[in-house]
């Protein structure tokens, strides 16, 4: 049986006559850069996240660039965020100029853990950066707590969370602008690069905007320097066309991850948990081993069974070659580090079968001599 981590052939098929059409309409249109696509979606995107505005960019590391150049933060600043996440969160922050600081994350949840938070802070800190890892919003009451405190700004790096919620209000509303990817493989995915920015404060709309299509608001004047992080209308047809089946596809990963924790009871492994008010949206279904077991050995052992797997992620930020330059050693962040080495990430969304499943769990076990 061949499994893949993401089926985005089967989601496709069936909203076929749905996405080619609106990819033909585009094409009818001419309508290749921004216009009345990129605007009707971004409205549908807003009212989806609960939010006044959605900019519509050119992808989840340009959101996170964009949100963070729209909120003033730049050279000399720092920015507080989790090692143990793709590495556009921190590249984004050194792309504007400033300065990462990493914090722990929490052995249960995997997101940052808010208790480490204030003893990194320092004059310097501008924001605080959370990541919504594999569709769990982190813990924002207490996030915007300390950043209410000491006057910082939150953005949310939401790329994997479209939909989720925190205690009853969706993953975009739940600090001052959040940073969505459309990545193809997100929950909600184009067939490109896509992103946005989302917020309830009309200057920082107003300035990704600008951002994002050169520093202007009018075809030939330029107010200030500004990017090529635009969101096409191709993208903007295909993600307006997928975003009316987002819930249904949510609950769909919810109802696979708890038949997936029911199946792996017995097994010498972790399933995902989340904080009480939180609803997940499963972007990934990531497991841990318990020690003892060889993680990469278990990885290839479903690989060779034809089973899609994934490690999210194998090396946190701070020993990122890139990263070199901070002089964090291995040790410096123990939770994330151990996490790095004993997590593994199972087939997940809103298609995958039981019979799939039922032999993703076959082979797992034949992998823990179980």
């Amino acid at each position: 049986m061949n499994i893949p981590l993401v089926d985005l052939k089967t989601q496709y098929q069936n909203i076929k006559p749905e996405v080619d059409g609106a990819i033909q309409r585009v094409i009818d249109n001419t309508s290749f850069i921004m216009g009345k696509e990129v605007a009707q979606f971004e409205k549908a995107f807003a009212e989806f996240c609960e939010a006044k505005y959605a900019v519509g960019v050119s992808s989840g590391t340009g959101a996170l660039f964009l949100a963070l150049l729209a909120h003033g933060i730049g050279p000399g600043d720092e920015v507080i965020t989790t090692p143990f996440t793709f590495f556009a969160t921190g590249e984004s922050i050194s792309q504007v100029g400033t300065r990462p600081v990493f914090v722990d994350i929490d052995p249960v949840t995997y997101n940052i853990d808010p208790d480490l938070i204030e003893a990194a802070i320092t004059p310097y800190t501008k924001a605080i950066m959370p990541v919504h890892l594999y569709g769990q919003p982190a813990d924002m009451d207490r996030i915007n707590a300390i950043a209410r405190e000491h006057g910082l700004i939150v953005i949310e790096d939401a790329a994997q969370a479209h939909g989720s919620r925190y205690n009853g209000q969706r993953a975009g509303v739940l600090g001052d602008s959040a940073c969505f990817s459309f990545y193809p493989s997100k929950n909600l995915g184009c067939y490109g690069d896509g992103g946005a920015v989302v917020t309830n404060d009309p200057e920082v709309a107003e300035r990704v905007a600008k951002l994002r299509n050169h520093g202007r608001m009018t075809k030939y004047e330029h107010d200030e320097l500004g990017y090529g992080h635009r969101l096409d209308g191709l993208q903007a047809a295909i993600l307006g066309v997928k975003l009316p089946h987002l819930d249904d596809w949510n609950a769909g990963r919810r109802d696979r991850a708890a038949r997936y924790a029911d199946l792996l009871a017995d097994l010498p492994v972790r399933p995902p948990e989340h904080l009480p008010g939180v609803e997940p949206v499963y972007h990934c279904y990531t497991i841990r081993l318990e020690e003892g077991y060889d993680r990469d050995a278990v990885v290839q052992h479903l690989k060779d069974a034809g089973i899609g797997v994934g490690v999210h992620y194998p090396i946190p930020l701070h020993l990122q070659p890139a990263y070199r330059f901070l002089e964090l050693e291995a040790g410096s962040f123990p939770v994330s580090e151990s996490a790095s080495n004993h997590v593994l990430s199972l087939p997940i969304y809103a298609e995958l079968t039981d019979e799939q499943q039922d032999y993703v769990i076959e082979i797992l076990k034949e992998a823990l001599n179980r």
